[in-house]
């Protein structure tokens, strides 16, 4: 079984978006990059945000994460990046040290839910 967990971007997560919905949604609806299991059995462990910019908080707090899920006997098998996080300057630094060191597949997207406009 899959066990993903989502990864923001912290100013995104706390000042903008209401709630992560879209990316639940997407989860849910298995839309947008989540289209890729289809069927199949996928666990959402959590979202995470991280850690603010310019993401040098994000490793540790995966470590922290992999020690407080022992118990558990749970660790993601995939990370997906919100859109806030894609499209954040400090990303490919992020993508980086996340691949050196977490070893699991990290894909960039969610959900598909973009406004095109703002105002029409």
């Amino acid at each position: 079984m899959e066990r993903l967990l989502i990864v923001g971007c912290e100013k995104g997560m706390n000042k903008v978006c209401v709630g992560c919905s879209r990316c639940l949604v997407a989860f849910s609806r298995r839309d947008g990059e989540f289209t890729r299991y289809g069927d199949q059995d996928v666990e959402l462990m959590g979202i995470a945000s991280c850690g603010g910019c310019p993401g040098d908080q994000l490793v540790p707090r995966l470590a922290l994460m992999k020690f407080w899920n022992a118990p558990l006997e749970a660790e993601p098998t995939k990370i997906h990046l919100s859109p806030c996080l894609v499209h954040c300057p400090h990303c490919e630094s992020i993508v980086t040290k996340m691949e050196a060191k977490c070893g699991i597949e990290i894909i960039k997207g969610t959900h598909p839910y973009q406004m095109e406009t703002i105002f029409q």
